[in-house]
């Protein structure tokens, strides 16, 4: 497995900053979602009039860019056709700064809150026929209405393309899936991971470091080391719009150190 954190738990840091973190902890590479006060990648000067000093960086320290977060949400008629173009600006900037994945939602809610399924559908093949030929795949999350996994196991077998971003927490959390029925329901669709602890406090959820909540992420990691994986885990810590969380330095070395105990 190769190890990676989300930028949107470090807000408030240069970019300069963020790899060189990535770097001195022993991270593969990084997701982009957002850089300092920039949610929007395409709008971020690191990744379109500075990239050549970006790149620069990169290169030297070797951290790669593993993914860019879109907000497209394909599922949502209220943003119908925004979302297609925003997904098509996030492709295009992913083959620019050499990252593989660039992700897409159902809807814009980590739990089910509606959503027109055929839309996600006829949006989703748009999306992902225009990223044929560019390196780069759009991977469906685990959010909205896939957080119910055997959806999205025959929504990705429908469309025939692209592939799925296992977000651990939401299926759990939010469908009360357990890890055995998420990777016998995906399978071979997991392209990448996301990674988040919680428990649950007054019946709101609460975000905790790795292995501090009871969402069952070390069965989830188990399991996709035994059945081969490969691919990133990408620890994202949402500080960016719960700044009460604890800062990313300290964070990103605990996942980092909790992480080793699965290296192979």
């Amino acid at each position: 497995m190769k190890l990676c954190f989300s930028t949107i738990g470090c807000p408030d840091w240069r970019f300069s900053d963020i790899v060189s973190a990535a770097k001195d902890l022993g991270y593969d590479a990084i997701e982009i979602r957002g850089i300092g006060g920039e949610i929007y990648a395409p709008a971020a000067p690191e990744l379109t009039t500075d990239f050549a000093k970006t790149r620069k960086l990169l290169d030297d320290t070797g951290i790669k860019i593993a993914m860019l977060t879109s907000g497209a949400a394909l599922a949502d008629h209220t943003v119908k056709g925004k979302s297609v173009d925003e997904a098509k600006a996030y492709i295009d900037l992913a083959a620019k700064v050499g990252a593989e994945f660039v992700r897409v939602m159902s809807t814009d809610k980590p739990y089910f809150d509606g959503g027109d399924i055929e839309l996600c559908k006829k949006q989703y093949a748009e999306v992902t026929e225009y990223a044929k030929g560019t390196g780069v795949t759009p991977l469906m999350e685990t959010n909205g209405l896939f957080v119910d996994t055997a959806k999205l196991a025959a929504f990705l077998d429908e469309t025939g393309a692209g592939g799925a971003l296992w977000d651990v927490h939401h299926p759990y959390r939010f469908n009360d899936e357990s890890i055995a029925d998420t990777v016998a329901n995906l399978g071979g669709r997991i392209k990448y991971v996301h990674l988040k602890d919680s428990v649950i406090e007054k019946g709101k959820v609460a975000y905790r470091m790795m292995g501090y909540g009871n969402v069952p992420v070390k069965e989830a990691i188990e399991t996709l080391v035994y059945n081969g994986y490969d691919g990133y885990c990408t620890f994202e810590w949402v500080k960016r719009w719960n700044k009460e969380l604890e800062d990313a330095g300290i964070v990103f070395a605990h996942y980092a150190y909790y992480m080793k105990r699965f290296a192979r």
